[in-house]
């Protein structure tokens, strides 16, 4: 009788592998919808759907779409995405704001390290450190110094809470040990209106939103936030040149799947996306757009992985001591 119960439970363990082999790889039957947790039209958005545009052109037959779910800081996708059938017909892409997530709610309903099966990061963007034109200094060793003198004069604009921008203002501050007056906005768009306008006087934030801003010369540039000097923007010097050793911050999306996703559906989507990222027009659309598309190696589970771990702990202590929360 042991015996049979082994053989059986052998059997069905057989079985199991077998229907998953197949369904893996007849995947996918169907379309295939990448969530972005923001509205249409911005820089996530922009980059899902040029990487669901190639993944479309690198799995012949299939179709990948995007669905925009906005709210709550991107948490009400997110959560969409965690609480999804793990079969590889849902997936996710997002910035930067799942590792800030986790210090920055009080009653986050996923985890980023627990609930997603990783499939690889995407891209690395660089942010830009603006003023408004006629703003007095020139450059970051001017700016620094007339920080310190001015600190309760100037005013420093971000998209919300927990943005890219207003990460690199919360950065950027605790660098140089001056609080400013910041000023969040409900996106990007109208506070670089308003610092176009002059209504306020510093942002930081990625090039997909600033490069046009900075070359039609509607706002002075002062530096780059990369380790290197970009090829969109050769005249700007980094940070570090510019009197901040070490003060790189930027932005990278990555893509997810459900807990639970079968590792040959995850392994197909792993191929994809790195056929993707080779795709002539993803390279040259980031380009177009100051970003920069990563190498195979980091478009894996394991890099994406270690990448998400290290950026929690390194924004985690930042986000605390400034003492910022969102409900």
């Amino acid at each position: 009788m042991l015996m049979l119960l082994k053989r059986g439970g052998l059997a069905a363990g057989l079985a199991m592998l077998a229907t998953t082999g197949a369904v893996a790889q007849s995947y996918p039957t169907r379309p295939v919808a990448i969530t972005v947790p923001f509205a249409a039209g911005g820089p996530t958005d922009v980059v899902a759907r040029t990487i669901a545009d190639a993944m479309t052109r690198a799995m012949p037959g299939a179709s990948v779409i995007v669905e925009n779910v906005a709210g709550a800081g991107g948490t009400i996708g997110i959560t969409k995405i965690a609480r999804a059938s793990p079969d590889g017909y849902s997936l996710l892409i997002h910035h930067i704001g799942m590792s800030t997530a986790p210090a920055l709610y009080r009653k986050l309903q996923f985890d980023p390290l627990k609930d997603f099966e990783y499939i690889g990061l995407i891209n690395d963007v660089p942010m830009t450190m603006l003023v408004k034109n006629g703003f007095p200094p020139n450059n970051l060793k001017e700016l620094v110094p007339y920080l310190k003198a001015n600190a309760g004069k100037v005013s420093f604009a971000n998209a919300g809470i927990g943005s890219a921008s207003h990460l690199c203002g919360l950065m950027f501050m605790s660098a140089i040990e001056v609080d400013l007056t910041t000023v969040p906005y409900k996106g990007t768009a109208p506070a670089m209106t308003d610092l176009i306008g002059g209504q306020v006087d510093m942002l930081c934030d990625q090039t997909t939103n600033t490069t046009q801003q900075i070359k039609g010369g509607k706002v002075k540039a002062l530096a780059v936030t990369s380790p290197k000097r970009l090829e969109t923007l050769k005249d700007l010097p980094t940070m570090t040149e510019s009197g901040l050793p070490g003060f790189t911050v930027g932005i990278w999306h990555a893509m997810y799947a459900p807990k639970g996703t079968p590792k040959p559906v995850i392994d197909k989507l792993v191929a994809t996306l790195q056929a993707a990222l080779k795709d002539p027009a993803v390279v040259r659309r980031h380009s177009e757009l100051g970003a920069e598309v990563v190498s195979t190696d980091r478009a894996t589970p394991d890099a994406l992985q270690k990448h998400l771990t290290a950026e929690i702990a390194r924004w985690s202590p930042i986000i605390k001591k400034a003492g910022v929360y969102a409900d």
